[in-house]
């Protein structure tokens, strides 16, 4: 066991199995041991690649968005310009740099940076030096401004934590985490759990497992009721499934490899399917207007990434097949751009910027 398995098992042995998501939680954001404690796990010397590092069209077609998104609210003179889980900044920078070219928009915006880990606080610092005047980091969404909120996050919803309830005996139980007679972390069905179940549970099948993550509902909640209140749009991107269902899509990867959850808590980026249908009931829930769920590939084409790789792939010839690469494994079928799905969230009517154009 390393330092927080051993820290997991003493916590189970005092009170009993632990839900999968306070697994997920200390898993990934314990402050001693945590995985996001850690520096270099983003990126292709890390664990993972996220669409910002696969090419920067990625954050030039969100740039675009952010620009139309400001131009939906009429161009307002002060404004937010907001990234959750910015990760290591790569994303931010590529927005940043790409927007500089439309009159008026780094004028207006403030940028915020939802982070908690000072590790990834002070790499993101150092990415984004000198690309603007006004960026800060907040903790959460509480600490915005009052101001119209241009937002986006990509791959953060499926870090925040899962529950897993499991079909057995006939009844829905939830996945927990205890010790075998070794003492070493194993998986175990905690009591029966009748809450958070959609309908056709009676006719699944033994085994079949449903996911609820009530974190991501309330961020989104949050996020809805925001710019109700105060104005703005906002996109989330991530790997999901448009409607809710059932399935176990709880992962752990490491070195870009999938991994044992159990082996090594800290040491592997633990994350799930983002249910959209969810998300989007929560926000609507909060007088927000919300978007229908879209691919990532039509988003992107609606953006024009396809228009800008062709520019680009005549003033660099030398780098067309890269970019042709890139393109197609952000807009591709049998890539991301159909296992990754887009939802925007707006405080206004129907704003004309996609998905809802």
């Amino acid at each position: 066991m390393n330092r927080l398995a051993e820290r997991i098992a003493r916590l189970i042995a005092a009170g009993g199995p632990v839900p999968l998501a306070d697994f997920m939680h200390l898993c990934l954001w314990d402050p001693a041991d945590g995985y996001y404690a850690r520096l270099e796990n983003i990126g292709a010397r890390g664990d993972f690649v996220t669409a910002p590092e696969i090419s920067p069209l990625f954050g030039e077609m969100v740039a675009v968005w952010c620009v139309a998104a400001w131009q939906a609210l009429g161009s307002p003179a002060r404004f937010a310009l907001v990234e959750a889980g910015p990760g290591s900044g790569a994303l931010m920078e590529d927005v940043l740099r790409a927007s500089r070219r439309f009159a008026g928009f780094h004028d207006a915006a403030a940028i915020h940076l939802v982070e908690t880990g000072p590790l990834l606080r002070e790499r993101q610092r150092l990415r984004l030096s000198g690309l603007h005047p006004r960026i800060a980091w907040v903790a959460d969404l509480a600490a915005l401004p009052d101001e119209p909120l241009v937002f986006f996050a990509n791959e953060f919803l499926d870090a925040l934590p899962v529950r897993q309830f499991v079909k057995s005996g006939g009844a829905w139980r939830e996945r927990c985490i205890g010790l075998d007679d070794k003492g070493a972390l194993a998986w175990r069905l905690g009591p029966r759990m009748a809450d958070a179940l959609p309908a056709g549970h009676e006719t699944e099948a033994e085994g079949a497992v449903f996911e609820h993550a009530p974190a991501r509902e309330a961020f989104a909640a949050t996020l809805a009721r925001r710019l109700a209140s105060g104005g703005g749009a906002a996109l989330l991107i991530d790997y999901g499934h448009a409607d809710s269902g059932f399935g176990d899509t709880f992962q752990a990867v490491a070195g870009h490899k999938f991994a044992d959850p159990l082996a090594a808590p800290g040491n592997a980026d633990l994350s799930s399917h983002v249910d959209f249908a969810a998300i989007g009931r929560a926000a609507s829930a909060e007088g927000a207007t919300v978007s229908p769920v879209a691919t990532q590939g039509e988003v992107l084409r609606a953006m024009g990434i396809e228009t800008r790789a062709q520019i680009l792939k005549r003033a660099r010839p030398d780098k067309a097949a890269t970019l042709e690469a890139a393109l197609a494994r952000l807009v591709g079928g049998d890539a991301m751009g159909r296992l990754f799905k887009v939802l925007a969230i707006a405080g206004i009517g129907r704003p004309a910027i996609p998905p809802f154009a």
